[in-house]
């Protein structure tokens, strides 16, 4: 409808028939879902003159338009999409199918995401939705019709879409993104001053400063000659702020960078205007006169130092570290380094290009000031397990001080934000296993004064002709540094004396790093072995890596991998091959253990001789991970030495392990919180984690949460999704409290498949309950809302009525973050009979707190403070700890905007030693934010403070979206009295 009436079904576009017939459609998909009078149709196909045929001719093509959207139906049958309704006819459709209301939904987030200070956000959904719009709506339709008002409205939609997104484009960091967009409707509207204004802002903020005067030139001719009229005073004073200025501009108006926030709002933004802002008073301000330079978001909050470990025992590679120190002038101070790629065209694992690379990034690092970034992307992972570019985004936004929540949904997005903060700065990023060169581009800074080191298994010809990257191929070493590697890890001495067997050794290795630091292992581990010994026992070995093998057999790391693993203890072997089923990217030792069937201090010892061997690598103590070739060797031996059987004993032993061991601590960290879910025992020979307290229950979530969130998705693809759907609900919680909402929607998204294919409604209850909640807080409502309206459905189906209770809370609280309280109250009603009727005193404590929370957003304190007390009261009698401590911080919210602060303190108080009792610190910080607002109130300045900086202490440590907001609040209190308590959306999440 965003231009031409066109339609599909699948690949296959429709034949739409006659004018009227395709005017027809029109009109009912512009009223998509709403009943359209027959008059009404009447109308819009004859305007003023209808034949007499009139009502006749629209009943033909209603049929025709049915069999069109449903073939096969039978004649004069109803069908389900173009339905009759009140008088006329109503045609059903989803978001999805349809682009006009995919439109007006994605807008409508927009708009909300811009009210909520997120523009980024808000441009990223202005790109989405007005990316369909092809030109005037219902083009190809009679033009007659098309000018009638309910399409022409559809138009001002759209134009009206275009200057709220021009205004968001001015309002963050990435303007370039509706750059083109902007245009396209500026083309279709040239004499609407205030989008063409608009798109002279947003030019000269992308740094086409001549563009956008040229443009303003441009329109004033086009309203002289085609109106007579000069340039109004949105044109004007756009071109105002384009325009130089004679004098430098003052560096506090100099404009800040915002970036997206999240659904909690925490006041108005400090410092100036970003370029095109429209302030609130006073006239506008011009730009200064020199080019606009990069907006630089600020700093970030630690100095990355990712660089793994350099190798002590490196050696050799003395004419490749000659062309690497060929690439950085001499000079680090004669300017900055343009980024530099250097890839391994060969693709052979074990050739020591991690080895090099790190080696060389340590020497160099002092030049890059700014800190070194690293990521293994995972390109020739043996499980499939790519990591895509996004995700490494994320990590490294996250490493340059980027909370989780304050991430960008889209690559394009994360790119350009990643790019932003790396401006202007000297960082190292070192890029460790990549596909090729589409897999590293997106990780690629923008501008000079970084070096970029990058490995792959392929040579990156994109890179190299497209982005001037420099080669360097790394093939094996001489025989000369193969000696020299020798020599570093056995000792002159031993070599010297066996030089034919070390030969042997070096040629059997095919001069292969790797497979020379397994040998030379082995043979430490053997002093009294003479190297011939080794040598002979090379000559006799046989391998079955086929994948990696060569046409010189000397060059097949199989071979050095067998010969290794047939010097293990049988239960160490055993061990070895097991490890190859976990999801990665490292295990524990107790993991390791429920793997095995063992117990932990037998696997501890295991695992301790595979690392000697150079089998396994302990990057952490109790820690442990396979290079790839190592763990390419171990699938291919689970598979040749272990039967189905075997192996799915053992998978399933490491899900109970996981499954059981964050069931325990989800539920020590929240005990009334944790959602019921059916779960089978655990296996007798699995041992979960024994979690005795809320400390080491934190503790394990925050270090195992890479490993679980892979967890889910392996167990879904390996024959577990019972095991996955149960796991990633259980982990909701948590991910939610620690602000890893991405995450949190990627796992439950899992979740649902799984439980769909296990046709588990109650685990397709739990799943879209989760999920809703995660779409809920990235702000995607309507989505969010349609998962918690099929999770009531399907508690209700099944007789699940604790969890039908939950979404209706669910439910609530997005409501509330919308604004709709009296919608969030309709929800808690029914949620709160449930409970009453079944008993469940701390259901009922919980939705009175919300209740009361909901209440103090309507601004109705009194009633609020009657709720929650009886919430106290009830968590109290029941032993609530967790929840006493909510409501009591809900009691003192309630006092604060009573202005009776000293017994808001109490009520804060009271609950900052519920919290500190119970270890939850997201929660305590919460709290202690909110003590510091009331002690502000008091004019206890220097309190409040010094108790918001406690707060922000603990939410930078946890590394919480919430710390952004109240460091921003804490700095402007420190240079301005004026308090600014703002209502947050609910109580604790």
């Amino acid at each position: 409808m965003l231009g031409p009436v066109r339609a599909w079904r699948g690949a296959d576009e429709l034949e739409l028939g006659p004018p009227k017939q395709r005017a027809l459609l029109a009109l009912l998909l512009v009223r998509a879902g709403q009943p359209v009078a027959l008059g009404e149709i009447v109308d819009v196909l004859w305007a003023q003159d209808p034949p007499s045929s009139a009502v006749n001719v629209v009943q033909r093509h209603v049929g025709a338009v049915r069999r069109m959207l449903e073939p096969g139906l039978p004649a004069k049958a109803a069908g389900s999409r173009l339905v009759r309704s009140s008088g006329g006819y109503r045609l059903n459709t989803e978001t999805d199918t349809l682009d006009l209301v995919e439109f007006r939904e994605l807008s409508e987030q927009a708009r909300r995401s811009a009210e909520m200070d997120a523009p980024d956000e808000a441009v990223e959904l202005f790109v989405r939705a007005l990316a369909p719009w092809q030109g005037p709506t219902a083009t190809g339709i009679p033009p007659d019709i098309q000018t009638h008002p309910v399409f022409s409205a559809v138009d001002r939609e759209l134009l009206t879409a275009s200057k709220d997104a021009a205004r968001a484009a001015l309002d963050s960091t990435v303007p370039e993104r509706l750059l083109t967009t902007l245009q396209r409707f500026a083309a279709h509207h040239p004499l609407d001053e205030t989008l063409q204004a608009r798109l002279i802002l947003v030019l000269a903020a992308t740094g086409r400063r001549a563009e956008a005067l040229e443009l303003y030139s441009t329109v004033g001719a086009r309203l002289d000659e085609q109106l007579g009229v000069e340039p109004g005073p949105e044109l004007r004073a756009a071109r105002r702020r384009v325009l130089p200025r004679p004098a430098p501009i003052p560096a506090d108006a100099t404009p800040k960078a915002r970036t997206g926030g999240g659904a909690r709002p925490t006041g108005s933004s400090a410092g100036g205007s970003p370029l095109g802002a429209e302030p609130a008073h006073g006239p506008p301000s011009p730009v200064p006169a020199a080019p606009p330079q990069p907006r630089e978001p600020e700093p970030p909050a630690v100095r990355p130092a990712q660089l793994p470990p350099d190798l002590p025992a490196f050696s050799g590679r003395r004419t490749e570290l000659a062309h690497t120190a060929a690439l950085l002038p001499e000079d680090p101070d004669a300017g900055p380094p343009a980024p530099v790629v250097i890839s391994a065209i060969d693709g052979m694992a074990g050739i020591g290009k991690t080895t090099l690379a790190v080696h060389w990034a340590h020497r160099i690092a002092h030049r890059f000031p700014d800190g070194q970034l690293y990521a293994n992307l995972r390109g020739f992972d043996p499980t499939g397990s790519v990591m895509p570019p996004d995700e490494a985004l994320r990590a490294f936004l996250h490493a340059l001080g980027v909370p989780p929540s304050r991430v960008p949904a889209g690559l394009d997005a994360q790119t350009a934000l990643y790019r932003s903060l790396l401006a202007g700065r000297r960082v190292l990023i070192l890029l460790d296993n990549v596909v090729d060169s589409q897999h590293v581009r997106p990780l690629l800074p923008g501008a000079p004064g970084c070096l970029v080191i990058v490995t792959s298994r392929n040579q990156l010809h994109g890179l190299i002709a497209a982005d001037g990257a420099r080669p360097l191929t790394l093939g094996p070493l001489s025989t000369a540094e193969s000696r020299e590697t020798l020599v570093a890890r056995l000792g002159a001495d031993r070599v010297a004396a066996e030089p034919e067997a070390v030969a042997t050794i070096i040629r059997l290795c095919g001069r292969l790093p790797l497979a020379l630091a397994v040998v030379a292992a082995r043979a430490a581990t053997r002093p009294a072995f003479p190297l011939s010994s080794v040598a002979a026992e090379l000559r006799e070995s046989q391998g079955n890596l086929d994948a990696f093998a060569g046409g010189d057999p000397s060059t097949d790391p199989r071979t050095v991998f067998s010969w290794s693993y047939r010097a293990l203890h049988p239960e160490a072997a055993r061990l070895f091959r097991l490890l190859a089923l976990h999801p990665g990217p490292e295990i524990s030792t107790a993991a390791a253990a429920s793997l095995a069937g063992l117990p932990i201090r037998r696997t501890r010892a295991l695992l301790a001789g595979l690392t000697r061997a150079h089998l396994l690598f302990e990057h952490a103590p109790g820690r442990y991970s396979f290079h790839d070739l190592l763990h390419a060797y171990a699938v291919e031996l689970a598979h040749d030495h272990d039967p189905d059987g075997i192996r799915r004993d053992a998978g399933h032993r490491m899900y109970d392990h996981y499954l059981h061991t964050a069931r325990t601590a989800a539920t020590l960290l929240a005990p009334r919180s944790v959602e019921r879910i059916p779960l089978s025992r655990v296996r007798s020979d699995a041992a979960p984690e024994q979690l005795n307290s809320q400390e080491r229950a934190e503790s394990w979530l925050a270090t195992e949460r890479p490993v679980l969130l892979a967890a889910v998705g392996h167990a879904a693809r390996t024959g577990f999704p019972g095991h996955a759907w149960r796991l990633a609900v259980t982990l909701e919680l948590f991910l939610d409290r620690r602000g890893h909402w991405q995450e949190q929607a990627a796992i439950q998204h899992t979740a649902l498949e799984s439980a769909r294919a296990l046709s588990d409604r109650l685990g397709e209850a739990h799943a879209h309950r989760t999920l809703g909640f995660a779409r809920g807080r990235l702000g995607r409502y309507g989505e969010a809302e349609r998962h918690l309206e099929r999770a009531l459905e399907l508690f209700a189906a099944v007789g699940e009525f604790d969890g039908h209770a939950r979404s209706h809370r669910s439910l609530a609280f997005l409501a509330n973050c919308q604004g709709f309280h009296q919608r969030a109250l309709a929800h808690y009603r029914p949620a709160l009979a449930h409970y009453r009727s079944s008993g469940n005193l701390s259901g009922q404590a919980s939705v009175l707190n919300e209740t009361g929370w909901t209440h103090i957003l309507l601004g109705e304190y009194e009633h609020a403070l009657a709720q929650c007390h009886q919430a106290v009261e009830l968590h109290r009698t029941i032993g609530d700890a967790n929840g006493e401590g909510a409501a009591l911080d809900s009691l003192g919210y309630a006092c604060h905007h009573l202005g009776r602060y000293e017994h808001a303190l109490s009520c804060y108080r009271q609950a900052l030693a519920v919290y500190r009792e119970i270890s939850d610190r997201y929660l305590e910080a919460d709290t202690l934010t909110h003590i510091g607002d009331s002690q502000y109130a008091l004019g206890e300045r220097e309190s409040a403070l010094d108790t918001w900086r406690q707060a922000l202490a603990v939410l930078e440590k946890l590394n919480h979206p919430d710390a952004r907001p109240l460091g921003e609040k804490l700095r402007r209190h420190q240079s301005s009295p004026v308090p600014d308590p703002e209502p947050a959306v609910g109580p604790g999440g």
